[in-house]
Formats: structure tokens, C-alpha cells, sequence
């Protein structure tokens, strides 16, 4: 048997990830003067208020030390582990992975993979390892999925304000400076593993333009696609649904998810984007 670990970026819900066998290690959040467990000890909108009431949030890597103990854990009852994580240029938790699997004594049974991703990209490419792993393939298939759903996947963001982002060291001053005009939201997507910010968009307009950017790269292409959003605005996923529907995009799979505390963190409070997989190969 083969065991998927991941992180708690992939901001997948515990009970979620629970259900589809996947094990996650939580990253850390601090806030108040208190380390809390990412997804475990401090739900998303927790920090989404914290920040909009004026407060500081920052976060760590999952430590070497934790991910040893769970190696060898699951060592003990599986034959093999592939650990996927969020990107290396946005974190040291890949890196740290790679030092338990050494010290572990392990390592050959130990596959750590750089997703190049974080949050629902992540969540992707982690079911798809998971999914030919419950169909019987073998590590090398298991790695080989990862890296041809994150070669197969488009995700854009937009954030409200990159100040988040600029002052956690995600983004440099001259990408924040791409959004600093009033009135507009910028763009970001995943470019060999950092966020970019690629284009601005009206405030009212930011939805359509990444949707009708899908629908280029896509066309009429089955998709699976989801939502991604900071915080519980039903109100806010209500529209992003009907504005998904109305799209054009073939939308043969769908889902909603919610940015956790450490994304969160990241990209602050009003952050909403999409996430698409062709289903077609």
C-alpha cells in the first residue's frame, strides 16, 4: 500500500480529506500571540477577521521533526509514502519534508514531490496521485499523475490588495505596484512555482475575466473546475457559481473551496479565484 501525505495547503477540510484516505500535515498559524495548527486548531475566518480588524497574522513551515514522526507512522503499515507539498518558492515545507524522509532511514520509501502549487491547485494534483494509487498504481504512476495534472491545470486569483502578499515576501514590490491603482483587482496565477501577478481587472470585472481567460485557454473542453474563496460569503460563492454557469466553460465537475488560515494569512480577506482541470486528457 501506498500512503498520500500532503500539507495543510492544500486546504482541503480534515473531514474531506479524511474520507478520501489522504493524510495532511498542518502548517503553523500565529496570531494573538498564539501558534495554532493550520485547518486544526483555527478555522479560515478566524484569520480573515483578524486581519480586517487591523491585525497581524504570520505563519511557519510544518517542522522537519513532524513530518519524521508521520513518515515512520505510516511506515508501519504502508509499503511506500508519496508526500506532495506546496511549492518550495513559497515555503520551507517541502524542504523540511525532504529532510525527514532522510532522517527517517527510509528514504527510498519516501517519495517528496514539489508541487509547484498551494490551495485548490495543490488539492488537485494530490486526488489525482491518490486516485490512480486506489486503482492500483504503483509510486512511479502515483508521481507521474502529479506531474501531469499540475503540467494540465489553470488557476488564477485576485486579491483584493498584493500588501499581503508583499509583506509576507510572496510578491515583490514591483508586482505589488501592479495593483495599487484604485478601483481595479489584480490577477495572479502560478508561474515554475511563485505567484504572478499578471494583469489587472475592474473591481466588478474580475470574475468575468478570469472566466472568460478559462474559456480561451479551454473552449468547450469538459472541465472540472472549482471555486476558490476566502471566507464563508455565501453570498459572494453564490455569485461566483452563477457567473461560473454562465461562462460558456463546460463544467462537467464542480466544487467549492475555502482558503485556509494559512493562505489566508497570505492573501488576505475579499480573495476569490478558479481553478480548472481538463477531464479530457
Amino acid at each position: 500500500m501506498i500512503a498520500v501525505v500532503t500539507d495543510s495547503t492544500c486546504d482541503l477540510h480534515p473531514d474531506s480529506a479524511r474520507q478520501l484516505g489522504i493524510h495532511v500535515v498542518p502548517l503553523q498559524v500565529h496570531m494573538r500571540d498564539r501558534t495554532l495548527l493550520d485547518w486544526q486548531e483555527v478555522d479560515p475566518d478566524a484569520v480573515y477577521d483578524h486581519l480586517r480588524a487591523g491585525g497581524t497574522v504570520t505563519t511557519s513551515p510544518v517542522p522537519a521533526d513532524t513530518f519524521a514522526a508521520r513518515y515512520r507512522e505510516l511506515l508501519a503499515t504502508h509499503d511506500q509514502v508519496i508526500s506532495i507539498h506546496l511549492s518550495g518558492k513559497l515555503s520551507e515545507t517541502v524542504r523540511h519534508a525532504r529532510q525527514a524522509a532522510e532522517s527517517t532511514g527510509e528514504s527510498s520509501r519516501i517519495h517528496v514531490l514539489d508541487s509547484e502549487l498551494a490551495c485548490g491547485p495543490l488539492a488537485e494534483v494530490v486526488m489525482a496521485a491518490r486516485d490512480v494509487i486506489q486503482a492500483g498504481a504503483d509510486l512511479q504512476a502515483a508521481a507521474q499523475a502529479v506531474h501531469a495534472t499540475r503540467n494540465r491545470i489553470h488557476s488564477e486569483l485576485s486579491v483584493a490588495t498584493l500588501d499581503y502578499l508583499r509583506r509576507s515576501g510572496r510578491i515583490g514590490r514591483a508586482q505589488a505596484f501592479l495593483g495599487s491603482v484604485l478601483g481595479v483587482r489584480p490577477i495572479l496565477n502560478f508561474e515554475a512555482g511563485q505567484l504572478k501577478a499578471v494583469r489587472r481587472a475592474r473591481v466588478d470585472q474580475a470574475a468575468g475575466d478570469m472566466l472568460g481567460n478559462l474559456r480561451e485557454r479551454f473552449g468547450t473542453r469538459p472541465l472540472s473546475v472549482t471555486i476558490m474563496h476566502a471566507g464563508r460569503d455565501t453570498t459572494r460563492i453564490n455569485a461566483l457559481r452563477e457567473a461560473m454557469t454562465a461562462s460558456g466553460l463546460n463544467v462537467q465537475k464542480g466544487r467549492v473551496q475555502l482558503m485556509g488560515p494559512v493562505i489566508g494569512a497570505h492573501v488576505g480577506p475579499g480573495t476569490y479565484g478558479f481553478s480548472a482541470l481538463p477531464l479530457d486528457g
